[in-house]
């Protein structure tokens, strides 16, 4: 074989392994490079909400308990649900309710009445703005009929057009066997004395 095709074999060699490296290269790089941004769905309020397993994540304290039902209770009022999300979110919802709470709503008349109220509440244009949950120290404990009841303020803001309304509301919560806060009930502040009262669930 002459010089000039051993020259000829070499530079083919050296242009073949040059290719095959940049082709490699540029695989691995296309493997390693991060997603672009937005290819991936972005979840909603909805989603982020439904993400919590309450068997395995329940909320440990009681602002926590009314926390979460707030997050719920926005999306059920402030977000375009579908019938789905509608019902997801509302059963939600009533996971974290006492058994006797659920016994004075039962689900498909629980389910008629509230999503009238919140296609009332959307069609006048509102917006549930505020759910602001009193600290850990505005929690009052006590003993009543042999369980574990706990009191706790939550403040609640809403807007109709530039006029905004504040309410305060106090819920009542009771323990149940498996050491979970349960709503047992809630109302206007006005309509409840903070002293010896026994709050029916509503």
């Amino acid at each position: 074989m002459s010089k000039d095709a051993d020259k000829r074999t070499t530079r083919i060699t050296i242009v073949v392994s040059i290719l095959i490296i940049a082709i490699v290269g540029y695989y691995c790089y296309l493997v390693n490079r991060p997603a672009k941004q937005g290819t991936e769905k972005e979840l909603t309020a909805i989603d982020e909400v439904l993400l919590r397993n309450l068997l395995h994540d329940y909320p440990p304290t009681v602002k926590e308990v009314v926390k979460y039902h707030n997050e719920i209770t926005q999306c059920l009022y402030n977000e375009k649900c579908e019938q789905e999300d509608f019902e997801n979110l509302l059963r939600r919802d009533r996971e974290l309710y006492d058994n006797s709470l659920l016994l004075n709503n039962e689900w498909e008349t629980h389910t008629i009445n509230f999503l009238a109220e919140v296609t009332a509440f959307q069609n006048a244009k509102r917006k549930l703005t505020g759910a602001k949950v009193g600290a850990s120290t505005d929690v009052d404990y006590f003993e009543k009929d042999g369980y574990s009841f706990a009191r706790i303020p939550c403040r609640y803001t809403v807007m109709e057009g530039t006029d905004s309304t504040t309410t305060l509301h106090i819920f009542l919560l009771r323990k149940d066997e498996g050491g979970h806060w349960k709503i047992y009930g809630w109302d206007l502040a006005e309509n409840v004395e903070l002293e010896e009262k026994e709050t029916e669930g509503q």
